[in-house]
């Protein structure tokens, strides 16, 4: 199969082929210009049709700068190999002298060989050889002609070598498209296969660097380059040298090429000022001999680099995930004997009369009711995520929904549980279910109540609207700020500072907030109160967008309880 015509190799040999028309028309109008200055039976008619056949290729040339011909046989190859076998012809048959121009009938047997098809190379080879076979019969016809055998056998043996010349060009012409659209393919593919392992590489979470045995840092990610405290304007290449903090990498890579195999090592990078990093690294060279590698074979080692913390934090995780699968599954067991030890306990202290048999039947009741507390909140993790997975959002008032928790809480105790209400989003209504909502404001008011200070003020519960129109409802207490170490832990499961909590009470307002695309945050934040501005702890859930805003009478709307 011959190239097609919108393949740019295709269209350069095409192009070359047509300027090759224009130098042979151009030689020969030169030859017989020259000749007929010179006298030597040359007429004029002969110059006349080699300045034609260089206009006509010239033009030719012009008009097919950006489109070359189909390589079917058809008309539009007349302009083209047509005029030349028909000017190659005419000038063998009527030239008197002892010129012979039959060689000139390479070129449209080469170009339809060459850029067309095997049927157009071998009809162009075939005219050819008729013309010359009509040129040996016209020979024998002329007085000087002689005897007709010698000009039938040149014109068949010079037909039959364009004949395999034809074949074996189009065949040549043929495997060499074959080879160059399939490296166009490889090429291809090779691209696209370098962009996708250059965008993910570049996306990596985890560092890569690709360094030469100069120490110089060809090629690096945005997370390496970050692992490595490079500034925002710093691209590879760089040395490793430039940096004594980055010398432990270097030294790293240095073993790596001089043992020729793989390297696995922790490595800390120390910069002044600054708290040491720990890096995860390992090493690869891309030689395919990395024992004998050739001498014009450049090695390279790249170097995977993994944030020590990143790697301990997700060990953290698992090991917390295993251990609350396991609290579950414990927690499920030991509820059995709990209930036994609360049954039989209550049945004992019936019959016992001594106040100090009694206070020890109270002491196991009220440790065997913690255990029992815990076990169901480790169990309640479970629940939790069924409810969160099978239940829907509904739409709720929020001013309407909160002033029925705080008054459902109130009432468990009234005595302790006091506080303030602010009702700040008049009309609101929010996405979230009823229930999931009263218990993460359970939870939030139990924890709140454990370190408030005594005053009247010192629990608030306020609901407001921002600017934006994004509905919040808050718990703040006056009590004493969180240590940092706590702060960045308090929606981790099983993490408390106490030692009588379970730890999940936080993480399942996390969990219940996030089914219903809400966020829960914590922060310092100040009000005011009858003592004058106070600093405290606030936990703040922010809802969706959702509902319309209606103008309040003012800010808040305050009920002090």
């Amino acid at each position: 199969m011959a190239p097609g015509a919108e393949d740019a190799p295709f269209l350069r040999l095409w192009h070359g082929f047509l300027t090759g028309r224009v130098m042979v028309a151009l030689t020969l109008l030169l030859f017989m210009a020259t000749g007929l200055v010179l006298n030597q039976n040359t007429e004029s008619w002969m110059v006349a049709l080699c300045l034609a056949y260089l206009v006509s290729s010239i033009a030719v040339r012009v008009m097919s700068r950006r489109q070359a011909p189909r390589p079917q046989a058809g008309l539009h190859w007349l302009p083209t190999i047509g005029v030349d076998l028909a000017v190659v012809a005419a000038l063998q048959t009527l030239h008197s002298g002892g010129m012979n121009f039959t060689p000139l009938f390479g070129m449209p047997i080469l170009m339809a060989a060459v850029l067309g098809t095997l049927t157009l190379a071998l009809g162009t080879t075939a005219a050819a050889t008729l013309l010359l076979l009509g040129w040996a019969t016209w020979m024998s016809t002329t007085p000087a002609g002689g005897d007709a055998a010698p000009h039938y056998l040149q014109a068949a043996l010079t037909g039959t070598g364009y004949f395999i010349v034809a074949f074996l060009t189009h065949q040549l012409a043929t495997r060499l498209v074959r080879e160059q659209r399939l490296a166009h393919t490889n090429r291809m593919a090779a691209q696209v296969q370098g962009q996708v392992s250059s965008l993910v590489i570049k996306n990596l979470n985890d560092g890569v660097l690709v360094v030469d045995e100069a120490f110089t840092v060809r090629m690096a990610n945005p997370a390496a380059l970050a692992l490595l405290g490079c500034a925002a304007h710093m691209q590879p290449p760089f040395s490793l040298l430039e940096n004594r903090y980055w010398h432990p990498l270097m030294l790293l890579a240095r073993r790596c090429f001089r043992q020729g195999q793989s390297q696995v090592a922790d490595v800390n990078l120390l910069a002044e000022g600054q708290s040491p990093v720990g890096l995860h690294a390992q090493t690869w060279l891309t030689s395919s001999d990395q024992e004998h590698p050739t001498a014009e074979e450049e090695r390279l080692c790249v170097v995977f680099l993994h944030d020590l913390r990143e790697m301990q934090a997700r060990l953290r995780t698992e090991k917390l995930a295993a251990m609350g699968r396991m609290s579950a599954a414990v927690a499920h067991e030991i509820r059995n004997p709990l209930a036994a030890i609360v049954q039989a306990t209550a049945l004992l202290e019936e019959d016992l009369k001594d106040p100090t048999h009694q206070r020890l039947t109270q002491m196991v009741q009220q440790n065997a009711d913690r255990l029992a507390r815990i076990a169901e909140e480790i169990l309640d993790i479970a629940r939790v995520k069924h409810q969160i997975s099978h239940a829907n959002s509904s739409t709720i008032a929020l001013d309407g929904t909160v002033a029925q928790v705080w008054h459902d809480w109130r009432d468990q105790d009234p005595a302790r549980r006091r506080g303030q209400l602010h009702l700040g989003a008049q009309d609101i209504h929010v996405e979230f279910d009823p229930e999931h909502l009263r218990r993460v404001l359970f939870n939030l008011l139990d924890n709140a109540l454990r370190y408030m200070g005594p005053e009247e003020d010192s629990l608030q519960l306020s609901t407001r609207v921002t600017a934006s129109g994004r509905a919040s409802v808050q718990v703040w207490s006056d009590g004493a700020p969180l240590d940092q170490s706590i702060e960045r832990h308090l929606f981790e499961p099983f993490f408390s500072s106490e030692s009588r909590s379970s730890g999940l009470g936080l993480y399942i307002c996390r969990e219940l907030c996030e089914r219903h695309g809400a966020t829960i945050d914590y922060q310092r934040t100040g009000r005011t109160t009858q003592r004058g501005d106070m600093q405290g702890n606030a936990f703040t859930v922010s809802f969706r967008k959702t509902g319309r805003l209606k103008e309040p009478a003012s800010l808040f709307d305050t009920v002090v309880v």
